[in-house]
């Protein structure tokens, strides 16, 4: 909860942040194109202290937040060779304009940045009164600063933090993900998809169209733009409580937890299914869950999803189907299945993750 004052210090903090990285990114793209070697973030490390001495704005930074930023740069560019060397399609690192750069980060809580009675003191910034949503557990490391559409928040990474063990139950569930509901459980059991998007697409349309109506560069235009940005929060906020809720009830009913290993970033191109993924949120309700498992002692395996919902999960045949038959029968006399698609590629996930031949890794490692 920043003062005014403070406010502006943040702003004009976070834009400096902004062009430092933007004047990183140029240096090393004409470092390349001339000797054909990009620079590393150590020798642009380096070049701080004259920067800091020839430039005031500079100078009222703290040296750790200048170095963080040059840190984001090294690891956008580490990211591109990593998918250059596997070949995958590699964009290349790209300015930032002010609608995507939100935070700086203080990489050593002590020095920069510390806590005094419930407040928050960033050096060269002040002393910032906090709302806390919860009570710091460990050993502090980091704080960043992040600017959302309706304000100020501070995230603290702790090193150390205690696990929450849930009570063992003893019990295994398989997941599928899908569109008609948002998971299916090897009991049958189906969880319904929120559509906090669909929901709220009048609204941000009526939002959107009310940002094209107002003139560039207007205050009317940049108050339309806020209401907008809040707009898309708050459905962002829904999706994220909604996968929060149900990871966590996933976990207290199930002490291993198979799921699909997806890769949507190749399932969204379907452009007939691309909006409801994207509304789903499977990518963030795998991570989440992986979270919650190693939060609460327990665990969350992604399993090969290939040829689940294809597969009868009691005779193990294959029973080949379309995307729009949901249902599934399996035509042989000696078996005769039918249960739902969705059912049926839970249990297959579900026998895939006991067999421990077709499992893989985790959706994300552990934290």
């Amino acid at each position: 909860m920043p003062t005014p004052p403070q406010e502006r210090e943040l702003g004009r903090v976070l834009g400096l942040c902004r062009r430092r990285y933007n004047t990183g990114l140029e240096q090393r793209i004409i470092s390349y194109r001339r000797v054909g070697v990009s620079l590393s973030r150590y020798s642009q490390e380096v070049e701080l202290k004259d920067i800091r001495a020839e430039m005031p704005e500079y100078a009222a930074i703290h040296s750790h937040v200048l170095q963080d930023v040059l840190a984001r740069l090294d690891k956008t560019f580490q990211a591109f060779f990593r998918r250059v060397l596997v070949g995958e399609q590699a964009g290349s690192s790209r300015y930032q304009p002010a609608t995507r750069y939100h935070s700086f980060t203080c990489k050593e809580f002590g020095n920069g940045a510390t806590l005094d009675n419930g407040f928050l003191v960033l050096s060269k910034i002040g002393r910032l009164a906090v709302r806390w949503s919860r009570p710091i557990e460990g050993t502090l490391k980091t704080v960043t600063i992040r600017q959302e559409a309706d304000g100020w928040y501070a995230c603290f990474s702790c090193e150390g933090v205690p696990i929450g063990q849930l009570p063992v139950t003893r019990q295994e569930a398989g997941i599928d993900l899908g569109l008609e509901s948002f998971a299916t459980l090897s009991d049958g059991a189906q969880i319904a998809t929120p559509r906090c998007y669909r929901n709220a697409e009048a609204y941000l349309r009526r939002c959107a169209r009310r940002v094209a109506w107002r003139k560039k560069g207007s205050h009317r235009r940049n108050k339309a733009v806020k209401l907008r940005a809040k707009a898309h929060l708050k459905v962002k906020r829904q999706r994220q409580d909604f996968h929060h809720q149900m990871a966590l009830q996933l976990m207290r009913q199930y002490d291993t937890v198979y799921c699909e290993d997806l890769q949507t970033a190749n399932m969204v191109r379907n452009h007939s299914l691309a909006k409801c993924i994207s509304e789903a949120g499977w990518s963030a309700f795998l991570t989440i869950l992986v979270f919650k498992a190693v939060s609460a002692g327990k665990q969350a395996v992604a399993v090969p999803p290939g040829y689940t919902s294809q597969r009868c999960s009691i005779c193990k045949r294959e029973v080949w189907k379309g995307l729009s038959v949901r249902w599934h029968h399996c035509p042989y006399e000696d078996c005769g299945a039918s249960l739902h698609r969705d059912h049926n590629a839970a249990l297959n996930m579900l026998a895939l993750g006991k067999n421990r031949s077709g499992v893989g890794q985790a959706p994300q490692a552990s934290t």
